[in-house]
């Protein structure tokens, strides 16, 4: 017998997001069958997209805090949860579910996503924090989990139409990409990986990754692992007519033998050229010559002057299906 208080979660949910009866019901009869008091229970806002929320929910003390929405209700989450120890469980809702992706977590159980979020097993990943330098020299601060984005992936963002992307989910992102792709403006950065020389590039996409899997299954960075303490960056630059042609069946080449080989390293099995260039780093600062619009985890977070990312190794701790019986835990892989 002991009288400790009963453990409490915390479910920061987005409203346009989830269908509220049924999640309720769902984490009520889980919290109650795994012995747990009743949970708090966290509305999303246009205003608070869930740091505020989350930061409440650690507050009062809660053992675990449930994010329930898409990619920008988990981000905002872990941002609220930076620093904390207390861990995150996912419940895949919306269209990308780019972190859940990664982790290789079932997308349509949500019993299973909810019995995980009591009963399952602790796992750090690394969290991306980037500081942002706007035009005007102010800056801004924010976390990514998947990746952080400039060019033509940030474009691809501002040209989707939300209401198609509600309807259509990631078809949506098809006619996006070939807007922007029509767009022949490029990125002039200066940039230091590491501390290192400053270098000077030509780009027409950056890309800072944590994980390497889009949607549809793609893998843009083979060798990018959730929980190795770096962070993977692709500079993409497509040259003449027959650039992009050349990149796609690159891509297309990386994702077979990715496939082939069971997730073993293959950015560097083809021959280094300019066109899509990988480096790995734990810190990346850079400088442009024109503010471009960049983005985290998919959203859209304006023009960027200037940006300061940084890896934080473990620190996210996330709380994922426990192992079956006789099956060790997996090891980190590529994701």
């Amino acid at each position: 017998m002991t009288d400790d208080p009963p453990k409490v979660a915390a479910v920061v949910y987005n409203p346009v997001k989830v269908d509220l009866p049924r999640l309720r019901e769902a984490v009520e009869s889980e919290a109650a069958s795994a012995g747990w008091g009743a949970p708090l229970w966290f509305e999303t806002t246009v205003d608070d997209g869930g740091q505020g929320m989350t930061r409440r929910a650690l507050d009062a003390k809660v053992d675990v805090v449930i994010a329930a929405g898409g990619d920008g209700t988990v981000r905002c989450v872990a941002e609220g949860m930076r620093g904390s120890a207390t861990p995150l469980a996912l419940l895949p809702s919306g269209t990308g579910n780019l972190l859940a992706r990664n982790l290789k977590l079932t997308l349509n159980d949500l019993p299973g996503s909810v019995r995980s979020a009591f009963t399952g097993v602790d796992r750090d990943i690394d969290l991306g924090v980037i500081d942002i330098e706007r035009e005007d020299a102010g800056r801004d601060r924010h976390v990514f989990v998947v990746m952080a984005g400039m060019g033509i992936d940030a474009k691809m963002i501002e040209n989707t139409n939300d209401d198609l992307k509600k309807k259509a989910g990631w078809v949506a992102y098809i006619g996006a990409v070939v807007v922007s792709m029509r767009d022949r403006s490029e990125l002039h950065l200066r940039y230091s990986l590491d501390g290192g020389r400053s270098k000077r590039r030509t780009v027409n996409t950056l890309i800072i990754g944590n994980c390497g899997s889009l949607p549809g299954n793609i893998l843009l960075m083979p060798d990018a692992v959730v929980d190795d303490g770096l962070f993977d960056v692709l500079l993409m630059r497509p040259r003449g007519v027959f650039g992009w042609p050349r990149v796609y069946a690159r891509v297309a080449w990386i994702n077979r033998i990715s496939r082939r080989k069971a997730g073993a390293s293959t950015a560097g099995e083809s021959r280094p050229d300019d066109e899509l260039r990988y480096k790995t780093g734990t810190t990346l600062v850079a400088r442009l010559r024109q503010p471009a619009q960049i983005e985290l985890d998919g959203d859209s977070f304006g023009a960027a002057a200037a940006f300061s990312a940084r890896l934080e190794p473990g620190g996210l701790k996330l709380r994922v299906p426990a192992p079956a019986a006789g099956v060790a835990p997996a090891a980190a892989t590529s994701s």
